[in-house]
């Protein structure tokens, strides 16, 4: 799939809080490694998880390998409401 790096992170700002370690106890890893789904660059707690970003216009574009953190997230927005 591939997204905008904007796109992207107002999905991840748009979470409610908690959201990040809920998906990241559901997925069995460390949440440093789901903020780094997110655009996050913390790789001495975290992993990277199949994310590549190319530099261009709103904020480069982001081709992602799995969607499931991405997936887990729009869930939570809809159950919250937030579009």
């Amino acid at each position: 799939m591939t997204i905008t790096f904007n796109e992207l992170r107002k999905i991840k700002d748009s979470l409610p809080d908690g959201s990040i370690t809920l998906i990241a106890d559901k997925l069995h890893m460390s949440v440093e490694t789901v903020r780094n789904y997110f655009g996050g660059a913390n790789y001495n707690e975290g992993e990277t998880v199949g994310i590549h970003l190319e530099k261009g216009p709103n904020g480069g574009i982001v081709v992602l390998d799995d969607t499931t953190i991405l997936d887990m997230a729009k869930e939570i927005l809809e159950k919250e409401g937030v579009n």
